[in-house]
């Protein structure tokens, strides 16, 4: 991973994105750079269809995300989309604990995320739930790997023919 090029991203991060590029208010993808999903994390992929909850999973994108305390580094409270992202997020938490925050109706819950722990977000933790990471959470360099599948719309709907050749896409190993 570290091989790779990180981009800047917001609140201090960097970053590394494999996937489709999205133009979240038109409603727009690009697939002219997403050649597919990295060779490194087949490992990783491979042992999540092992997790019962995860043997019809088809992951499409996978987003590296830098946290580094000396950079300030948070993700503020939100949702993944929904239009593009499908039921379940797969979080891979690396490097160092860190905490994931929750958010709903004024409830807030701070959940641990130890180094090496994968967080699962479906049902209403995906959409009745906004999350965060809050900078004084991140202590040392950390890693956060997501996964993420495509949503109904891509698969069965409108846009199924366009959601088929993002899934082609996505098999290939570069």
């Amino acid at each position: 991973m570290d091989l790779e090029e990180w981009a800047p991203s917001q609140s201090g991060r960097l970053k590394q994105d494999y996937g489709p590029r999205a133009n979240y208010k038109r409603r727009k993808l690009k697939l002219d750079r997403f050649e597919g999903l990295p060779k490194y994390s087949l490992c990783i992929r491979n042992r999540l269809s092992e997790i019962t909850l995860l043997q019809d999973f088809k992951p499409v994108e996978q987003c590296n995300l830098e946290y580094k305390p000396e950079w300030g580094s948070s993700i503020d409270f939100h949702f993944d989309d929904f239009w593009l992202w499908g039921e379940r997020l797969i979080i891979l938490n690396l490097l160092s604990d860190s905490f994931m925050l929750f958010n709903r109706d004024d409830h807030y819950v701070k959940v641990p995320l130890p180094r090496r722990s994968l967080i699962i977000m479906s049902g209403d933790g995906r959409y009745e739930w906004k999350h965060a990471i809050a900078r004084e959470d991140i202590q040392a360099r950390r890693i956060s790997v997501t996964f993420r599948e495509l949503s109904p719309e891509f698969l069965s709907g409108d846009r199924a023919e366009e959601g088929h050749r993002i899934i082609e896409i996505a098999s290939n190993l570069v």
